[in-house]
C-alpha cells in the first residue's frame, strides 16, 4: 500500500481481471442489510439496483452487464439518447448503487451470505420474504 496517488492508480489500472471483478461491489440496501448482516457484496449480473447519485438517481433496475476493465455497471434503465434517437446503455460506477435484490442462482453465493434455496425459489418467483417478529 502506497501513499503516492499516482501508484495507487497504477496498481488499480494493472490489476488481474479476477482482482479486478471483486472490486466490482455496491452496499446493501437497509433490508438486506440487516437480513444478511453484511454491508456489501459483489454486484452479479441480475441484480435489482438503485441509482443513488447523479441524472438517474432513484431509478431502479436489473444489472444487464459487467465491464470489468472499466470497473463500471450497466443498469436497465440508464440509457444515453445518441445523435440518431437510439438507445445506448450508459455504465455506471458500483459505487453510486445500492442493491435492493440479489440474484441467488449461485449456490456459492447463497453459502457466502448465508442464505437458503428456499430465500433462493422465492427470489425467483418474485415472492416477498416472510418478515420474522
Amino acid at each position: 500500500m502506497s501513499t503516492q496517488p499516482r501508484k495507487e492508480r497504477k496498481t488499480l489500472h494493472n490489476l488481474p481481471v479476477h482482482k479486478n471483478r471483486a472490486q466490482i461491489a455496491a452496499h446493501l440496501d437497509e433490508p438486506l442489510l440487516l437480513k444478511y448482516n453484511t454491508r456489501s457484496t459483489t454486484i452479479r449480473k441480475g441484480d435489482t439496483v438503485r441509482v443513488l447519485r447523479g441524472e438517474y438517481a432513484g431509478t431502479t433496475g436489473k444489472i444487464m452487464e459487467i465491464l470489468p476493465r472499466a470497473r463500471k455497471v450497466t443498469v436497465d434503465g440508464v440509457t444515453v439518447t445518441k445523435a440518431d434517437a437510439s438507445q445506448k446503455p450508459r455504465p455506471v460506477d458500483p459505487s453510486n448503487l445500492v442493491l435492493t435484490k440479489l440474484n441467488l442462482d449461485d449456490p456459492k453465493r447463497r453459502e457466502k451470505l448465508g442464505a437458503s434455496e428456499a430465500e433462493a425459489s422465492k427470489a425467483e418467483s418474485g415472492e416477498a420474504a416472510p418478515e420474522e417478529a
